[in-house]
């Protein structure tokens, strides 16, 4: 990874959005960052310079949680805890396969992550056995978003098909996706200093894209409670559909 001036200022942009607008929606930084960096770069690579910032994403998104304290989170960790653990252990294969065979096909998959989580609330998979077998499912669910988030940074898709086939309030979801996300991160970040991918230059940059983030994600957080959500998602999944093209568009091409 070159570190150079040009490469600093367009991933300083990416980040500053995509911190912009998970604090004022409160999700989709890693469904941001990951894709538009992708287009420039190999997907590991995007996704090791995202580790750091999206730790301190996801932390920032558990702690703003409204009635959020120290008891409350404990109780959210043992109501999700064993999706997270299987979540945990998806995404140590999906990050062996990323680092042991670090392919461009993984920048299609992760377009149509992106499609599957544009297509999420008409998804509708009524399946008998899902709420019959909440333990398989929990499993199953739970592997896949792991398995997808090591290969993409993308848990997002599987997790709200999760959420929504079970019945799941929305604090429910964002509780349990905050908890996944937290595990796997920790997760990739042992993995890829292990696996000698995250050096210290990926560690300046990253680190660099963690002050840009913190900033950008209060001005996000300041600014949240005066936009109109409705609109400004359909923005960004008009966005989020483009760059899902694009990479499709780019690979085939």
């Amino acid at each position: 990874m070159l570190l150079s001036v040009d490469f600093i200022l367009i991933s300083a942009c990416i980040f500053f959005v995509a911190a912009l607008v998970h604090g004022s929606i409160g999700f989709a930084f890693p469904m941001i960052t990951t894709p538009l960096l992708a287009l420039f770069m190999d997907i590991q690579s995007a996704i090791i310079l995202t580790l750091i910032p999206t730790l301190l994403v996801n932390i920032v998104s558990i702690a703003s949680e409204s009635h959020f304290n120290l008891e409350s989170f404990i109780a959210a960790l043992k109501r999700h805890f064993l999706l997270a653990v299987y979540a945990l252990f998806g995404t140590i294969l999906g990050t062996l396969v990323l680092i042991n065979s670090d392919s461009e096909f993984f920048k299609v998959i992760l377009a149509f992550a992106i499609l599957i989580y544009l297509l999420s609330g008409q998804i509708k998979l009524n399946l008998p056995w899902f709420l019959e077998y909440p333990r398989i499912t929990k499993l199953l669910f739970g592997l896949s978003a792991g398995v997808l988030g090591g290969l993409t940074n993308v848990m997002a898709p599987i997790l709200i098909i999760y959420s929504i086939e079970s019945k799941k309030s929305k604090q429910d979801i964002i509780q349990a996706s905050n908890l996944c996300f937290l595990f796997g991160k920790v997760t990739q970040i042992i993995m890829f200093t292990t696996a000698a991918t995250f050096t210290v230059n990926e560690l300046s940059i990253s680190s660099l894209m963690f002050v840009v983030t913190a900033i950008a994600l209060a001005f996000g957080l300041k600014i949240k409670k005066q936009i109109k959500s409705d609109k400004y998602i359909k923005i960004l999944k008009t966005m989020l559909f483009m760059i899902a093209l694009v990479i499709l568009v780019q690979y085939y091409v």
